[in-house]
Formats: C-alpha cells, structure tokens, sequence
C-alpha cells in the first residue's frame, strides 16, 4: 500500500459535503468505509461498527459513528466529521507538496485530515498483516459550534484514554494543557416609556448594562485567562427607552477557579449597577468546555510521544487557548490530548494541507494502534 491511498482517502472525504449538524453523508460514507473493510478482513479482525443516539441532543442529522476494533480496547482515537463551511462542489488540488482547493471553498482538512490519518493507519496494518491492539475509532459531530458530539459521546466505560486528530499545528506539536471556557449571558431589565414625552420614566436599560460593562477588566485578565464581551442587543425602536438589553460573552482560562472567581466578579458588577439604577438582571451561563493539564509524565503522554518518535517525529509539547474534543472527553473522565495534523489556514479559501504532514499523522496514528 502506497501513500497514494492515503492521499485517495483524503480527497474523497473532503468532498463529501458535511457541515455542522448537516453530517448524515459523511457519516454513511464512513458507515459504508467501514462495512467494506470488515468484510475484507473479515477473516483477520473484528469490527463492529454503530451510530450512537446522541443526535436527539445534539439535533445534529447523524449521531457519533463508533467502530470498536477486537473488544473496543481501553483507548479512542477520535476525529470531528463536520466541516465549518460547506465544501460542495470542491475540487481538490494535489501538487508535489500539499492539498488545497481552487480558491472557491474550504478545504476541509479540519477536520477530514484527522479522519483520513486514521482510516489509513488502520487500513495499511491490516494490509500489512500487523497485529493490532484492541481499540476504538469515534468521529464526532458537531465540533466546530457546539462540540456536542463529544461532549455527549456514548463510548464504552473501558474507555479510559484518547487521541484527537485535530489540531491545526503540524505533527509533533500536541497539545497537552488546553483552556477551559464559560458562555455567559445577562438580560438587562429596565422600563421602557416614550424618550420624547417622558424619558424620565423610563430606565435606560442600554446605559445601565454600558456603566457595568465600563467597570470590568475585558481582554486578557493574565497570562491564563481572558474575559469578553462578544455581543450586545438592545432596544426596540429609536423613540423608545430600552427595556431590554441583552449582553453575551465568555470567560477563558487553564485554571478553573480563575474562571470561577471572574465569573463572581461579573455578577458582583453587574449586580450593583444595575440595583443602583432601579432595574433588574438575570444572568445564566453554561461551560463550552472544560479546561485540561496533562503532565508530561503522564502515561498517556509518554505512549504519544514514543509513538512519534518511532515515526521519527520530535516530540513538541504546547498549549492552546482554544477548546476542542480532547477538552469533551477530559471533562468526561478519560484522559486525552490533542495532536497536531496540520491543517494549516484552516476556515479560510486558503487552506492547504503538506502531503507530508498527512503522511506523519498517519504514521503516529498507526504507531499507537500496532502491537508491540
């Protein structure tokens, strides 16, 4: 088996149309992958192969595809199936070094690149005739807007470690301490009165919800947590003072009490503000995701490792201020990282990936699933 097949997998994932919530094709196309390769092997391996039941949650048109390799083992390697924006009508681009498209879509390579490496790792030890250790494969949905797939997963209990094919770093770098993150939302309540006849009245929700907002520390809190105001929606016609002002944002951070302790000082803020002025608030928020440290003696770190330097990759350890499925199943109790695929300009037109980092993710996805 050549890398050429490796190269075949690819295209034909990303042209397989698939945004979040939208991931009935790729699904089937991997259900049908699947199904294929166990009747090939039928005499060499076991698969077994199911949807879980986690798009009643999600409201995603497909649930987590799972493939438990022999008995399902004690560990996952995972990748996302849905794709930020749409890659209908792609046609892929393959020159001497890298993968990219006509400049008209989105490659999709975050996160087909992920899926591939793992369908080809398993795919070549099989043609191979390598031994295999028991394991489990799971491509999520939901990913890129929710991580709802992840965060709802129906993986076996034996499941105690992960591997997720996902980050836009080139293969070595993995990320082994990644941040957690808080979406918060507050509702303003003033009193609405016409601003012409009568605005004293009224209670200017806008204003209020402003003053508070004036009072924070927004941006970069220190040098492990963030706090940000994304959106505010308020009033209801010009001639109005606004009842209503709706304020939404997010609290980041690699320590969990650090995101505890700026949510507290939120509400403190908002609280006296807004009971200064005679209006009212309600506030609720919700985690996107946890945050995770790995020690770099951590067992599962140093299996990734050995598994990238036998494929003669050098080992780079980083964090990332960014959330991904690795941060689901870390909050869920099983240990995992996320490892570096390079998928490079992702979300963008521009985006390529090098046919040789394809290459070296599947290379430490097959280290990690060979016997020794």
């Amino acid at each position: 088996m050549t890398d050429s097949r490796l190269i075949e997998i690819f295209t034909e994932l990303v042209q397989v149309d698939s945004v979040s919530f939208k991931e009935r094709k790729i699904a089937d196309h991997l259900k049908n992958y699947f199904e294929n390769l166990g009747r090939k092997y039928s005499g060499e391996i076991k698969l077994r192969i199911e949807e879980d039941s986690t798009a009643k949650t999600t409201g995603s048109e497909s649930g987590n595809i799972i493939c438990e390799i022999g008995t399902g083992g004690d560990f996952v390697l995972l990748s996302h199936m849905d794709t930020v924006e749409s890659t209908k009508d792609l046609n892929p681009v393959i020159t001497e070094d890298r993968i990219m498209t006509e400049g008209k879509t989105i490659l999709g390579s975050d996160n087909r690149a992920g899926i591939a490496s793992i369908l080809y790792a398993l795919e070549s030890v099989l043609e191979k005739k390598q031994n295999t250790r028991d394991f489990t494969i799971a491509f999520t949905t939901c990913e890129e807007t929710s991580m709802g797939g992840s965060l709802n997963i129906e993986l076996k209990d034996n499941i105690k470690s992960g591997f997720v094919f996902d980050s836009s770093y080139r293969p070595g770098k993995y990320i082994y301490s990644a941040c957690g993150a808080i979406a918060f939302k507050i509702d303003v309540h003033g009193k609405a009165s016409h601003s012409g006849i009568s605005p004293e009245k009224g209670i200017h929700s806008i204003q209020i919800a402003a003053k508070a907002i004036s009072e924070l520390k927004v941006g970069r809190i220190d040098e492990e947590t963030t706090l940000n105001i994304g959106l505010i929606k308020g009033g209801s016609a010009v001639n109005v003072v606004p009842e209503l002002t709706s304020i939404t944002g997010e609290i980041r951070s690699f320590d969990t009490d650090k995101i505890l302790l700026e949510k507290q000082k939120l509400i403190d803020v908002f609280n006296r503000v807004i009971k200064s002025h005679g209006a009212s608030y309600t506030y609720s928020d919700n985690w996107d995701f946890r945050p995770y440290t790995h020690s770099t003696d951590a067992d599962l770190i140093k299996t990734l490792e050995k598994a990238m330097k036998k494929a003669g990759i050098n080992p780079n350890p980083t964090i990332s201020f960014g959330g991904s499925d690795a941060n689901s199943l870390n909050g869920r109790g099983i240990n995992a990282v996320n490892i570096g695929i390079g998928a490079q300009n992702p979300h963008s037109v521009e985006e390529f990936i090098l046919i040789e980092d394809l290459i070296a993710s599947s290379a430490i996805a097959r280290n990690l699933i060979i016997k020794d």
